[in-house]
């Protein structure tokens, strides 16, 4: 449940980066329904994906969300609430484009493609967890924004808008590919292919250590302001150090690969930071 909280808190900063970015004013019933529409997802994401028994299972993190239903069910009613108050505050153009993304992303965790006669959410469908929690991510903290300013009849540079979206899915597979590397055992168990298990532990590591200089790369060359190019340069820079030193080491813990959860909120705060 924290982890999930966490993941709500960073959808929120990645939202609030792109108003920051495109230098146009702040909408907080956006935010709102990025954090709780977020926190609401992961949650049924992560109760679809239990096992039948979740208590025989041999993975302690699933016997204790297995025990503590409650909460989930709880929190996810307190999200449900929220994004009813905050959907009567926006334009219906912005309703629109929410139910084509809720679609896209119930899609990920229900169980709506059938193959070889049993149906199964996309997020089970061979290699293609990773890019498409990082297209929802995309659509949801840019796309998101960026119609309900339109729609408010704002003066939006599309260069920036689409440069903005295609960088953000990058980024967001250099925070999420390490995550399936981590539950390499844990999906082998489940029969789940993602990327480590198709490419291999190896490949896969240096595959992240890729994306972020290629991301490195992109933002050195973006159409921003300094203070953003260096403000996402220098995350870049922390998470390929995160990977040196935290998380592909031979000393391992469940818990570090959580902190590129954080390092979403850190790009916020980065750019933020030298934007003064």
């Amino acid at each position: 449940m924290n982890s999930n909280f966490l993941i709500a808190m960073a959808a929120v900063a990645q939202c609030a980066l792109t108003y920051i970015i495109l230098d146009l004013p702040v909408n907080p019933y956006i935010l709102v329904i990025e954090g709780a529409t977020t926190l609401l997802l992961y949650n049924l994401s992560l109760y679809l994906s239990l096992p039948k028994d979740p208590q025989s299972s041999p993975y302690q993190r699933t016997r204790w969300i297995g025990k503590n239903l409650r909460f989930l069910w709880a929190f996810s009613i307190l999200a449900v609430l929220l994004t009813a108050w905050a959907l009567l505050h926006l334009h219906i153009l912005t309703l629109l484009f929410l139910g084509f993304v809720g679609m896209v992303s119930l899609a990920y965790a229900v169980p709506i493609v059938q193959i070889a006669g049993k149906k199964i959410g996309l997020r089970q469908v061979p290699g293609l967890k990773v890019f498409y929690i990082a297209l929802v991510w995309s659509l949801s903290s840019v796309g998101l924004p960026v119609v309900e300013l339109y729609a408010n009849h704002a003066v939006i540079d599309w260069y920036m808008a689409n440069y903005l979206g295609l960088v953000k899915i990058l980024f967001l597979l250099l925070c999420t590919l390490p995550f399936d590397i981590r539950d390499y055992e844990q999906d082998s168990y489940y029969k789940l292919k993602t990327i480590p298990i198709i490419l291999g532990k190896e490949k896969a590591i240096l595959l992240s250590y890729g994306m972020g200089l290629f991301h490195i790369l992109l933002m050195l060359v973006s159409p921003y302001s300094p203070a953003v190019k260096w403000g996402m340069v220098l995350t870049s820079v922390f998470v390929l150090l995160l990977f040196k030193f935290v998380i592909f080491t031979d000393k391992k813990h469940y818990h570090h690969v959580y902190l590129l959860d954080m390092a979403l909120i850190v790009q916020w705060f980065a750019v933020w930071v030298w934007q003064g």
